[in-house]
């Protein structure tokens, strides 16, 4: 990989973790009632209970982002998995047409289920997880 490229590289991977820390502290705090709309109804833990776990996973995950140097194309494919774990959140709140986040729309609702798989590309792309290697 060159030089510019691995720098791009770093710059998404803090840019990302960044985001998944604020995202995190969002659950936690100010948005909490908008995260507990997107828990799907089946599923049989506290809706209060997976928003506030998931918000500690993101803050770890997106500090993990920032300070892992080892095995960082690992942390990687954890990251990738947990975007892939949400999504039925997601796809829950598009059927189900709950209104959190701005997303007030079926149509709105839709376009955001395609902005997941590319949180999956960015992690794998930011962390170069699609090349195995040990560093």
């Amino acid at each position: 990989m060159t030089r510019t490229a691995r720098t791009l590289c770093d710059l998404a991977r803090w840019l990302l973790g960044a985001v998944l820390v604020f995202a995190g502290t969002a659950h936690l705090s100010f948005a909490r009632d908008s995260f507990d709309a997107q828990v799907p109804g089946w599923l049989p833990i506290d809706a209060d209970v997976v928003v506030l776990a998931s918000g500690v996973v993101e803050i770890a995950l997106g500090l993990a982002l920032v300070v892992v140097r080892r095995r960082r194309w690992q942390l990687g494919w954890v990251v990738a998995a947990f975007f892939v774990a949400v999504f039925p959140g997601n796809v829950s709140q598009y059927v189900t047409g709950t209104d959190a986040f701005g997303l007030d729309t079926d149509r709105a609702r839709l376009i955001r289920l395609f902005f997941q798989p590319l949180l999956v590309a960015w992690a794998l792309w930011a962390c170069d997880s699609l090349r195995r290697r040990s560093d």
